[in-house]
């Protein structure tokens, strides 16, 4: 019994002085922010388009929907969106970015709404202001970066991953948190703030596994994400189903005929 004595007494002295738990030092040397940005870069050029199937839980028209939403895109702004009735597989919202205008149908509400391409395209849908082009970065499980961005990088040894503390030429501030062992990239979250420290748009994501590209590379994307942007109803859950990267992508893909006289919505 004596010789237990000196263990619990060790093991309570560490409990009680609240020593942190976790992974520890890096296991790795520590990585230039211009590496770890070079990382993310690469998985953007590497994957420049997807097409998923997803289950999706969103804000729609005031209410929350829950329910299937295939989602394509490719760099240049294009990107077409079908969310299914959850009651069947008959498309209630239609939304095509052909690059230059977008055309959204919705066929609930019989009304329509068409413009250029630009922030506010995906937020017609899921009141979610991102770029086309940021949404299909954070399909892939890149993130876009802001301009010009510099900064610092630090360790978490708590959780084992790297923080990017980054401000771009702007002076909006983003904080991405990756995992970088084994010289992945994998973007667990990415914050941008404007310069008045308001959260312009936040994307978490879990559960990243390797799929297998067009091309027959493995690209590690992740399995489930939450977009956020200011405002009570802006959140977007996805969990990532059927996914196909880096394919090519017919232009007619992104082409939404609005019928003729469809009222505008609201």
């Amino acid at each position: 019994m004596s010789r237990l004595l000196p263990v619990t007494a060790l093991a309570l002295s560490v409990l009680a002085c609240g020593c942190p738990r976790g992974p520890g030092p890096r296991p790795y040397a520590e990585p230039a922010v211009a590496d770890l940005l070079a990382r993310i870069a690469a998985t953007r050029d590497g994957v420049q388009s997807f097409s998923a199937e997803t289950t999706m839980d969103y804000w729609m028209n005031d209410q929350r929907v829950k329910g299937t939403v295939l989602v394509m895109g490719t760099t240049g702004a294009q990107v077409r969106i079908n969310a299914l009735s959850p009651a069947g597989n008959d498309v209630i919202a239609d939304l095509a970015c052909d690059g230059a205008a977008y055309a959204f149908i919705d066929k609930n509400k019989n009304c329509q709404l068409s413009g250029p391409c630009s922030k506010d395209t995906i937020a017609s849908l899921f009141s979610i202001a991102l770029a086309p082009d940021d949404f299909v970065q954070l399909a892939i499980g890149a993130t876009p970066v802001v301009p010009g961005a510099t900064g610092t990088v630090r360790w978490d040894g708590k959780q084992g991953k790297e923080i990017l503390e980054l401000t771009g030429e702007d002076g909006r501030t983003q904080t991405i948190v990756l995992d970088a062992r084994d010289g992945r990239a994998d973007v667990l979250s990415s914050e941008v703030k404007l310069a008045d420290g308001t959260q312009e748009w936040r994307i978490d994501n879990t559960d990243f596994r390797g799929v297998q590209d067009h091309h027959q590379l493995q690209r590690r994307v992740p399995g489930k994400s939450r977009f956020r942007s200011p405002g009570e109803k802006a959140d977007l859950l996805v969990e990532w189903k059927e996914r196909r990267l880096a394919l090519p992508l017919p232009a007619a893909a992104f082409q939404l005929q609005v019928p003729e006289g469809l009222p505008r919505c609201r």
